[in-house]
């Protein structure tokens, strides 16, 4: 146990080392928070679906791999709603405006930006698809209750099924499912792009998170009690529940480990970009996703240590 928490540790360590180079970049000028903004949509729309790309083609097919996959589905959709009900209860007498973001924070993790690299530097290209699948069911959710959660009482909910379809996740998935299961081989000339992209997803990723933490105002960030509340739901409640209930089902190994990640991963940049969206409290939303992440630096070693010892 010890041994796997400092595996654990050590990833997530080189992860907001990266993070820190992110933060003193923006400090001298050199990689501001405007700039990082406009590489979120590079990172969004191009370098993480290629990463996704890139988990289904260097992914051997196989009967086990395959089920692995549909369980994945499965068991993603089972995270966020766990998340989902959990929140709902916990903060329902929070204050409305504050709730909706204490809600969506502790609902939604960041599964893309933060998840898909853990689970590369922990597990691998298995680790990466395994995830892939979750980010499917967080986009589901992320386009339904994440968008009620924070529209409702304000009398402005709509479904929008485009959004749930016609995203980047899902997107990457489709082209990458017939790639895996009908273990085609591409060429170098697509594949070699693909991967070339796909390695900017870590340090990209970082780096941007970097200068978001650098611009977060760390006196009054930790004056907000439902910081805490939501950083105590996101980063242990939900996943010790969530590990707990997967593995009952039978739910073990580099799949288990996978939800463990994405379980545990502090709350989405979504949080910030669907509070702009939606006439939020921006600034709550930053502090709150800022100082969640920091917190994690410290539960997600042990979570994923408990998801590997007991799986």
């Amino acid at each position: 146990m010890i041994s796997n928490i400092l595996i654990a540790a050590e990833q997530v360590t080189i992860l907001y080392i990266l993070v820190a180079i992110g933060a003193i970049a923006d400090k001298i000028g050199l990689f501001p928070e405007k700039v990082g903004k406009s590489c979120t949509d590079l990172l969004f729309y191009i370098v993480t679906p290629a990463k996704i790309i890139e988990s289904f083609f260097t992914l051997e097919y196989s009967r086990e791999t395959a089920l692995g996959l549909f369980k994945a589905l499965g068991c993603g959709a089972l995270l966020h709603l766990i998340a989902i009900l959990l929140v709902t209860f916990i903060f329902a007498r929070t204050p409305k405006d504050k709730a909706a973001i204490f809600r969506f924070a502790a609902a939604f993790g960041n599964c893309g930006y933060m998840g898909l690299p853990l689970a590369n530097a922990v597990l691998g290209a298995e680790g990466v698809f395994y995830c892939s699948a979750v980010i499917i069911t967080f986009q589901v959710c992320n386009f339904t209750y994440g968008v009620y959660v924070m529209t409702a009482d304000k009398g402005e909910f709509s479904f929008d099924a485009k959004k749930l379809i016609l995203n980047p996740g899902v997107i990457a998935v489709i082209i990458g499912m017939p790639i895996f299961m009908l273990s085609l081989r591409l060429p170098n000339m697509v594949s070699a792009p693909i991967t070339h992209i796909a390695n900017l997803n870590t340090p990209l990723a970082m780096l941007i998170f970097g200068t978001f933490i650098a611009n977060t105002d760390f006196k009054t960030m930790f004056k907000e009690k439902g910081i805490y509340l939501t950083a105590l739901v996101k980063l242990v409640i939900i996943p010790v529940i969530v590990i707990s209930i997967l593995r009952f089902i039978g739910v073990k190994g580099t799949l288990l480990t996978a939800l463990a990640i994405a379980s545990s991963a502090p709350p989405a940049n979504n949080t910030v970009m669907f509070s702009a969206k939606y006439d939020r409290d921006t600034g709550l939303a930053s502090q709150t996703v800022a100082s969640v992440s920091l917190i994690s630096i410290l539960t997600m070693p042990v979570l994923i240590a408990l998801s590997q010892a007991v799986g």
